[in-house]
């Protein structure tokens, strides 16, 4: 097999190692979501407390992807990829400790780490994309943009199923330990064979360049803030504990249902090109983004009324998985259709910023709205969320030759 590798082409190399680390890295952060919301929950936490506990995840999300595009301009993609690598396993260390040492704040501080770590690893992954594939061919960089987000969400899914088993299997502590050593093993991997140069900018961008200059990309990350929003304010924290409460289903079965949806999200994502066809811009933003208003619209109907809210929700679910993940395929593509090459992890890191603010707006609002006012609430704010992603992308500029304008 070993033998196999080395005779493709460096670049395919580096993407393999690069889409590897990122797997990995995206099993143990799938799987960590579901232990600590399933296992806080059953230690008696309300809905807001538990969004609570991820909320330094997510804030330090915001800031790592501002500042992360920086280091990896001047230090290179290698140096951030393992050093989220590294942040992971420390954190998976810090919750490893007996459940009598487990408070709230040391919690928050291990998903502080957990948070800045995934950030640093997703914002690498996707900005060496863009400098492994040659200029002008915008065909392979979108496929090769939504096998590598498609197959990672496929797998954050899979992360879903082994939290929810691996916590009644061998509980908490165990479970983020043996975490812990296999991420060891994929940085020794890392560390040997990743290209030691990568992403490094040829200029030493200043502090101040942070924030994106670029029109398009100002608006697709707002556009991509509400985006996501839309599906956090009811999946993360509302429906798993919803599905719990109001079904009866147990660890396992929310686990494993969440896992098979987020597994066939990431499988339609990395078939996105294939649906959305030469529909890759701004007509492919708006249309996508107003076909999941109106199912979201209806999925909220539904529960409002208690139509069979079961099969509502099941069922609504897998279509708002299905439509959502063609929408986000299409952004990450055009994220890095837009970013310039020579300062690929400056754009891209911005973008993810405004990403991970959705993420936390989406993380506090599905607790607090969901212990205020039901799962129906949620999915009303999902709706607004949703259409205004629809409607900001109406500026997108209607070509990519015009992106950087």
């Amino acid at each position: 097999m070993f033998a196999a590798l080395n005779q493709l082409d460096r670049q395919v190399r580096q993407y393999l190692l690069v889409t590897f680390n990122y797997w990995n890295f995206t099993i143990t952060d799938g799987a960590l979501r579901m232990l600590v919301v399933l296992y806080f929950h059953q230690l008696g936490y309300s809905p807001l407390e538990v969004a609570m506990l991820f909320l330094f995840y997510e804030f330090f999300g915001v800031v790592t992807n501002l500042v992360g595009g920086w280091f990896g301009a001047r230090l290179g993609l290698n140096r951030t990829m393992n050093m989220g690598l590294a942040m992971q396993i420390l954190a998976l260390g810090m919750l490893a400790v007996p459940a009598s040492l487990l408070t709230v704040p040391w919690v928050m501080a291990a998903q502080a780490l957990s948070g800045i770590a995934k950030d640093l690893n997703k914002m690498s992954a996707k900005s060496s994309i863009k400098l492994l594939v040659k200029g002008g061919q915008e065909g392979t960089l979108y496929k090769w943009v939504a096998i590598l987000t498609g197959s990672k969400n496929a797998l954050k899914g899979f992360g879903f199923f082994i939290g929810g088993a691996l916590l009644s299997l061998l509980g908490f502590q165990l479970a983020v330990l043996a975490m812990a050593v296999v991420l060891v093993a994929v940085l020794l991997l890392s560390l040997a064979k990743l290209d030691k140069e990568m992403g490094r900018s040829k200029f030493k961008p200043k502090f101040s360049q942070i924030f994106s200059k670029s029109r398009s990309i100002n608006i697709l990350s707002a556009a991509r803030l509400f985006l996501f929003g839309a599906r956090d304010v009811w999946f993360v924290v509302a429906l798993p504990i919803y599905l719990g409460a109001m079904f009866g289903w147990s660890h396992a079965e929310v686990g494993g249902f969440l896992a098979l949806w987020v597994i066939g999200y990431g499988v339609v994502q990395s078939i996105a090109p294939r649906i959305t066809g030469e529909q890759s811009g701004k007509n492919g933003a708006v249309v996508w983004a107003f076909l999941l208003t109106v199912i979201t619209a209806l999925v909220a109907t539904g529960v409002q009324f208690e139509w069979y809210p079961q099969l509502t929700i099941v069922v609504g679910l897998l279509v708002f998985g299905a439509i959502f993940a063609v929408n986000s395929s299409l952004h990450s593509f055009l994220i890095v259709s837009y970013a310039r090459g020579d300062a690929v992890s400056l754009d891209v890191g911005f973008y993810y910023m405004a990403n991970a603010m959705g993420r936390l707006m989406g993380t506090i609002l599905s607790g607090w709205l969901f212990q205020l006012a039901g799962l129906e609430a949620c999915l009303w704010v999902s709706c607004v969320f949703v259409l205004l992603a629809c409607v900001i992308s109406l500026w997108l500029p209607a070509d990519r030759a015009s992106a950087n304008t």
